[in-house]
């Protein structure tokens, strides 16, 4: 018998749908000489930092005693809920270890998810269940139609030709537990706030925090242009210079305008041209969310969710890709499916194409499209229709039959030898296949002017004002988070002459690892910062929150430095053992590095005592103002260590929706008043206001704006 581990239950369904018919029994499918069983996802999880470093005797919860925790050797366990081992998870495992060594079980197969994440989820179950070697197979499924699970079961390859696949999602899972575990506790120690610290999540919540933060101390500021807006045969050119003056240069501003003005506008070179317009490219994960999250206000978690929903039940293929081509052994596929396509009554046919089949840009998988399956309108919601749409419409605009056909045309207008103005405009002469899919294109109809002509001028000065940068979206930080090094000067990479990066340098950039995340935990991680209080997202905007405005200050100030760069690196790590290039020890070697240097540079002081109130560790800041005991920081609040015996000074973590800091409260005692504290929130206006706060005669805080 041939016993197939699938990651889920609706995998394993469609896994027996793709044998043929199959008996149920408690737990698994068996028949056709396979039994078919399943996990839960993750049904382990690696054990906690006491199982490595048990606490010392007598120590409330966590503690900095017993941190930083690196593992000479990771160990798994069964997942837990709280203190006891999940009741199914459990029995689910011992279904899977009782089949995996019955006698006439000969070949064990891995058919986890075609991830790193699938991968692992079933080794670990196999490695811990497995009692004697056995043949051990990879079932690798594009998607889960009857079709490709026939045919994928006649191509399993022996497991160990992926692992290196394995050993990037080792490598990935103790990396974000040596983060996750040991800056977790440790922020959140020397805080007294739970302060979820991950090597993805931070960056993250940072990237949202820095743009928020140039909005709310962005102050516009005037500058002037000069334009010309005159009628030519009756039809109105407009020009604006691309030189700016400052807000006092009005003058200038002038003096160039009738410099221009007085020169003259003669039209160079009046080009014009039939041309195809291509469509986009397939859809990976991210390009297909950004489109979801702009068209219909859908979160990143939501689409994912439908997305894996429409994938399980075979009409997608695998969601979680970085990649918009397709591999050229698919061809044949795409054949069977154009034709499938083609019975809806959409024009298209097959296209043997480079901007479409390219190997060398796909890393596992390949873009998402449809599969054979076509489904049933009535079967899908509204909003399961709208995902399935859009990848059908831009496979369909892709092999389309019918070519997109405009004409270009360009007019280049020149004021003597001080500057040259180019109209550019497009006319849509053939729809193709723009009747299918989305397309930014538009009619811009150019003035009706001839080379060597003169041009109707009259410049003059225009008052403009900048503009803050806008919120991210989850199209920009999608963006962002793929390629976090693009405004970069040092990483900037070469533009072409539409203002896209290039195709090539954008592909290495993601070989590479340089960008936070990846397609398969990118959406998760958001989620968590949300579910955490850090991040809002509303409609398709994201904005920092005060649990994330906390976050990011107070790791700041703890000198805890998750950047985009060391996240990255670390992300380039990870692809270095997928490659073979590293070891799994010497990328966890690099993390570990990076975490001891944290608690080396920011050791807590030795003056930390405990706090009995709460059981947490509180530093001492200064002298109370009122009766001379230590002030500590609290749970909640920076507070007197008498006020067990009436003592009544407090201030507030926060005060007006802004963090106060201790090195703030340690001034303010040392010196009875704090330096200008920028960002306060007032509650009557909803204004953003800078103070100090200072000790008045009773000792108590106040602001004060002098």
């Amino acid at each position: 018998m041939v016993l197939i581990i699938a990651e889920k239950p609706s995998l394993a369904r469609n896994i027996c749908a793709g044998i043929g018919e199959m008996k149920k029994e408690k737990g698994f499918f068996v028949g056709q000489g396979y039994i078919v069983t399943w996990a839960f996802g993750h049904l382990f999880s690696l054990c906690d930092i006491e199982h490595y470093n048990p606490a010392p005797e007598g120590a409330k919860g966590w503690t900095l005693q017993n941190l930083p925790c690196f593992p000479e050797k990771f160990q798994f366990e069964l997942r837990r809920e709280g203190d006891k081992v999940d009741a199914g998870v459990k029995a689910q495992f011992h279904i899977i270890e009782t089949l995996c060594n019955r006698a006439d079980v000969d070949t064990v197969v891995n058919a986890g998810d075609a991830d790193r994440e699938g991968e692992i989820i079933v080794r670990l179950c196999v490695e811990h269940a497995l009692k004697t070697k056995k043949r051990f197979l990879r079932l690798w499924l594009p998607d889960q139609t009857p079709e490709t699970v026939r045919q994928a079961l006649s191509e399993m390859k022996e497991e160990s030709e992926y692992d290196l696949l394995a050993g990037e999602g080792l490598a990935r899972t103790y990396i974000d537990w040596l983060y996750g575990v040991n800056l977790t506790r440790y922020a959140t120690i020397l805080s007294g706030n739970l302060l979820r610290v991950g090597r993805v999540i931070v960056p993250i919540v940072r990237a949202i925090y820095e743009r928020d933060m140039e909005i709310r101390n962005f102050k516009p500021e005037n500058y002037f242009v000069i334009a010309s807006a005159e009628l030519t045969h009756g039809e109105k050119v407009e020009l604006t210079s691309k030189k700016k003056f400052k807000n006092t240069e009005e003058s200038d501003a002038l003096a160039l305008a009738e410099l221009y003005n007085a020169t003259g506008a003669v039209v160079t070179s009046v080009r014009s041209k039939q041309d195809k317009i291509y469509p986009g490219k397939l859809y990976s994960l991210s390009t297909l969310q950004n489109v979801l999250g702009k068209k219909y206000k859908m979160s990143m978690a939501e689409s994912l969710a439908i997305i894996q929903k429409l994938y399980e039940e075979g009409y997608l293929t695998y969601p979680r890709t970085n990649s918009e081509y397709l591999a050229t052994a698919e061809k044949g596929k795409m054949r069977t499916i154009l034709q499938n396509v083609s019975k809806l009554g959409y024009p298209v046919k097959f296209k043997d194409s480079k901007a479409i089949f390219d190997d060398s840009k796909i890393e596992s998988h390949s873009a998402l499209t449809p599969t054979y399956k076509i489904p049933d309108k009535n079967k899908l919601s509204e909003k399961e229709m709208q995902v399935y749409s859009t990848v059908m419409r831009r496979f369909v605009a892709v092999f389309c039959a019918e070519e997109c056909v405009a004409q270009k045309s360009e007019i280049h207008i020149k004021v003597g030898e001080y500057e040259e103005f180019v109209l550019k405009g497009t006319v849509i002469l053939e729809q193709g296949w723009m009747k299918y899919d989305d397309a930014t294109t538009k009619d811009k109809i150019l003035p009706n002017l001839e080379e060597g002509e003169s041009v109707n001028i009259h410049f003059r000065p225009q008052t403009k004002q900048t503009t803050p940068p806008k919120h991210y979206t989850i199209e920009t930080l999608n963006n962002y988070l793929k390629n976090p090094f693009k405004d970069d000067k040092a990483k900037a990479k070469e533009l072409e002459e539409n203002g896209e990066v290039d195709d090539a340098d954008d592909y290495r950039a993601i070989f590479e690892g340089l960008e936070l995340g990846t397609e398969a935990t990118r959406t998760g991680i958001i989620d968590n910062a949300k579910k955490s209080g850090y991040i809002a997202l509303k409609k398709d905007v994201y904005t920092i929150l005060e649990g994330g405005e906390r976050l990011i200050e107070t790791l700041e100030r703890l000198s805890i430095a998750m950047d985009k760069y060391k996240t990255s690196e670390l992300g380039k790590a990870l692809k270095a053992v997928y490659h073979g290039q590293m070891r799994v020890d010497e990328a966890v070697a690099l993390a570990q590095s990076e975490i001891a240097a944290v608690f080396a540079r920011s050791a807590p002081p030795p003056d930390i005592i405990l706090n009995e109130d709460t059981g947490k560790l509180g530093e001492i800041l200064g002298p109370c103002p009122k009766c001379g005991r230590n002030v500590i920081r609290g749970k909640n609040a920076y507070g007197c260590i008498g006020y067990t015996e009436g003592c009544d000074f407090r201030i507030g973590l926060s005060i007006c929706h802004r963090d106060i800091s201790k090195y703030e409260i340690m001034r303010l005692l040392a010196t009875r008043s704090t330096a200008t504290i920028r960002g306060f929130l007032s509650k009557r206006t909803g204004k953003r206001f800078d103070g100090k706060l200072v000790l008045n005669e009773k000792n108590e805080v106040v602001f004060s704006f002098r």
